[in-house]
């Protein structure tokens, strides 16, 4: 059976434009999926965005939005951001406890077998315009909405926090064998980068005889 490995994050928009689409490829193909949550890249460079030339930011958020549109997918600003930085000089702060809580939650989902599902339905919250998702009950609907319990996930983070910490770890370490950035789509070893990629995977499937 074939294998797809998916890296994603929560804080990119891109991985948001992605994950109903790589939900369906899971769901209606033969392969053995591993959803590879991955801190943002403001967490593993933190110096990023002061190190990178002023343009970036500004064209991301016109492109992303621009593809939800052309996409027909529901994108707006989070509110709050996951990561807590300066966006004028691109500066992060060095204590990140909301992502921090999104990716342990996140592994103890994959632990249960729901880690995509549970990407899926808290990234539309993030994404989607839910003011303040991280507060009140949103976080425990998307929970329940791949199918979990929200008590449950946090017993068990808490519970496995080394486990959590190696989860990410390895995780990193092989998306950084094929690419840094995300969505990054690994079929078989073959790495497919960025949403605009999400295409060129399913073609790859339809040319290897792996229809829906």
């Amino acid at each position: 059976m074939a294998t797809l490995d998916i890296y994603w994050s929560f804080r990119s928009p891109y991985s948001h434009l992605a994950i109903d689409r790589l939900a369906s490829i899971a769901e209606s193909h033969d392969l053995k999926t591993n959803f590879r949550p991955v801190r943002p890249l403001a967490m593993r460079e933190p110096d990023f965005f002061e190190k990178n030339r002023p343009q970036f930011l500004p064209y991301l958020l016109v492109d992303a939005f621009r593809e939800g549109e052309r996409l027909g997918v529901t994108i707006k600003p989070p509110r709050p951001d996951p990561i807590s930085m300066n966006m004028a000089t691109g500066k992060v702060d060095p204590a990140q406890p909301l992502m921090e809580r999104v990716m342990a939650l996140a592994i103890a989902a994959g632990q249960a077998g729901r880690g995509l599902e549970f990407a899926r339905a808290l990234s539309h919250r993030i994404w989607g315009g839910v003011e303040n998702w991280d507060k009140g009950g949103a976080v425990a609907e998307a929970a329940r909405e791949a199918g979990l319990e929200l008590p449950a996930l946090e017993d068990w983070a808490r519970a496995n926090a080394s486990k959590v910490a190696e989860t990410i770890a390895a995780n990193e370490a092989e998306q950084l064998k094929h690419h840094w950035g995300v969505p990054l789509m690994v079929l078989d070893g073959e790495p497919f980068f960025g949403q605009d990629r999400v295409d060129a995977l399913v073609w790859r499937l339809r040319q290897r005889g792996l229809q829906r």
